[in-house]
């Protein structure tokens, strides 16, 4: 989960590669570090533990003229963080130096093994076996052919950058397991852990396959297998606007990104649904239409916030489409036998497109014969290319380690998914889904509605700030959304919360109702819909008994259903927050704002990194 980058060219070094990492720093953030070569054999080495932001305050004044150099923040797995665990890693020599992103899983034989040879070890680190592999191999082998026999040594899920003083412009990448892009210039190119990194230098990308290598220098990249054979290099061209991953003006990247999912919603769905035709098509889904009708259960797999997706998406699709649904922890599901068929659909929904446990579930999955398409964000990742079909969402770059506007562009994928499978099983009228498809038409609006009335969370965070403990309540598909609103309360603002079926009270979280314990009730329910009236009353019943047992409520409510409001003010004492009205299905777009916002507003008064909470890194890239 560490950034790594590089660059060789005309440009200082040390310039391209501060601004790289400022912006791979939500892959991590204990320690940052970065190593620049000059034309004559000169090599400065600059650590840090912390932030990017002390290594710039390091760097200010000096004078580090090279145009070649390799960077990296880092995400502590292997020994603490501290400036001698910091990347770049030398060698014995001093003279090669290394940045790396995995795990080396053998490296303490290799290490053993390498300090009986004499070589000396600075840090705890598993990353320094590679650069001193390296300097073992340079004793009967060229650079290239170094790197190629240590990472035939190493074993694990890794990437990594190395460079050489003596070997002035030169940068040599791999990987195995763990994402590495290659920027493409003219007269200058990158490595990077990630696209945000790339995007103020270059569109034009190659995106490395497991056990590439690639060779940078000034005058062109070159790119081989393994085995040392020459790939083609394949160019994607990334659309993402570079401006879309700057803050622009919001105090934060996360608050900006919360205001961004309007649109979010909007592109996505205007990517794959014409609401005046009423068709969906998903052009790389790679399933035919007698395929989508054969199926007979689907399987989503899934990390973090998107399981909290897949939640939501077993809800659509079985109503939508009648098809079995089960949603699987990626993490759990490769360690058993799951009942699997060749009219099994898998899903594996990852924002990054290279979450480890995610695409080891869906090797599994494929390993036994069963189709998998991809939700993800990336173009190019590494689900993309292992998936039967993948259908991307619209979000643009994210660059909050708490997941916002992806979520809700993995929602809205999923909407459209179930409303194509029920029309094309024969479960959906054709009237239905152009319904649906004028009412997520709609949506934008009355999201740019919730999110106009911030104040109104924010006075709540004030008041709430202080808690120690929270529970979230939800029924239906508002239960997924309870599950997503503790979590990232939990992430950004260290508070321990918890996310509970409004059902399940009785069954043992009554037990921790106080006057300390605030309880978030989603109960803005349609009760013009009959499952509506239902889940409402329920819900309502739920708030009264919280209420009974002295616990503060937060009640999100339908707007238009003035009753409840009252009944929910009066009766309960709730705190209220209202959301425009919309149906069951689309409820979950609204009633995710004022939880996303209170999480944000409750940080940020609590003193908290928002963009970048303590522990957490955005893309999970070892298990």
């Amino acid at each position: 989960m560490c950034g790594i980058i590089g660059y060789t060219g005309s440009r200082l070094a040390v310039t391209v590669l501060l601004e790289g990492l400022r912006r791979l720093e939500y892959r991590g953030y204990d320690s940052a570090g970065l190593a620049v070569g000059d034309a004559h054999g000169r090599l400065d080495v600059y650590r840090v533990q912390g932030k990017v932001s002390r290594l710039e305050e390091t760097l200010r004044g000096r004078s580090i003229t090279g145009t070649f150099g390799i960077g990296h923040t880092r995400w502590a797995t292997h020994g603490r963080p501290s400036e001698e665990n910091a990347h770049p890693h030398r060698d014995c020599t001093g003279r090669l130096v290394v940045v790396h992103n995995g795990i080396i899983e053998n490296y303490l034989v290799l290490r053993r093994e390498l300090e009986h040879l004499g070589h000396r070890f600075a840090s705890e680190t598993d990353t320094e076996v590679i650069v001193h592999l390296v300097e073992h191999g340079l004793r009967e082998a060229s650079f290239l052919e170094a790197v190629r026999w240590a990472v035939g040594r190493l074993q694990g899920l890794f990437a990594f950058a190395v460079l050489s003083a003596d070997i002035p412009g030169t940068i040599v990448a791999l990987r195995r397991g763990a994402p590495l892009v290659i920027g493409l210039g003219e007269g200058e190119f990158w490595v990077a852990s990630d696209i945000p990194a790339l995007l103020p230098f270059t569109r034009h990308v190659h995106v490395l396959e497991d056990g590439e290598i690639a060779w940078l220098t000034p005058q062109g990249v070159r790119v081989m297998d393994s085995a040392g054979r020459d790939r083609p290099l394949r160019v994607h061209h990334i659309a993402w606007d570079p401006i879309s991953a700057e803050k622009g003006g919001y105090r934060h990247f996360m608050l900006k990104e919360i205001h961004e999912q309007p649109r979010v919603v909007r592109d996505t769905v205007g990517a794959y649904a014409g609401v005046a035709s009423g068709e969906i098509a998903f052009g790389e889904c790679g399933l035919s239409a007698r395929e989508l009708e054969k199926l007979e259960d689907v399987v989503i797999v899934a990390c973090g916030t998107s399981f909290h997706a897949g939640l939501v998406g077993k809800y659509l699709l079985e109503e939508a489409a009648g098809v079995r649904v089960e949603v699987e922890y990626a993490s759990e599901f490769r360690y058993r036998r799951p009942a699997l068929h060749e009219r099994t659909l898998v899903v594996a929904i990852t924002q990054s497109g290279e979450t480890a446990d995610t695409l080891a579930a869906a090797r599994e999955a494929r390993r036994r014969g069963v189709r998998v398409l991809a939700l993800t964000n990336v173009q190019g990742s590494t689900i993309t290319r292992e998936a039967d079909g993948v259908i991307y969402t619209q979000a643009g770059p994210e660059i909050g380690v708490a997941a916002t506007k992806t979520f809700l562009a993995q929602v809205a994928v999923l909407v459209l998914l179930a409303l194509k499978l029920g029309r094309q099983r024969g479960e959906l009228t054709e009237a239905v889904v152009r319904e649906k498809l004028e009412e997520l038409h709609r949506l934008p609006l009355q999201m740019e509605r919730v999110l106009e009335r911030a104040d109104v969370v924010e006075a709540l965070a004030r008041r709430f700030a202080g808690a120690r403990n929270f529970l979230y309540l939800g029924r239906g598909l508002l239960y997924p959304i309870a599950l997503e609103g503790a979590l990232k309360l939990k992430e950004l603002s260290y508070i321990h919360a918890e996310g509970c079926p409004a059902g399940e009270m009785k069954h043992g979280a009554n037990a921790l109702l106080d006057e300390r314990l605030p309880v978030l009730v989603l109960a803005a329910y349609d009760r013009r819909e009959e499952l509506g009236r239902v889940l409402y009353e329920k819900t309502f019943a739920n708030m009264l008994e919280v209420r009974a047992r002295g616990a503060p409520v937060i009640a999100v409510v339908n707007e238009a259903d003035a009753d409840a409001v009252a009944a929910c003010r009066a009766e309960v004492g709730a705190k209220l927050v209202t959301v425009p009205s919309a149906s069951r299905w689309l409820m979950p777009f609204l009633a995710i704002l004022p939880l996303q916002l209170l999480a944000y507003y409750i940080a940020v008064r609590r003193g908290c990194d928002v963009d970048q909470p303590r522990n957490l890194a955005k893309s999970v890239t070892v298990e």
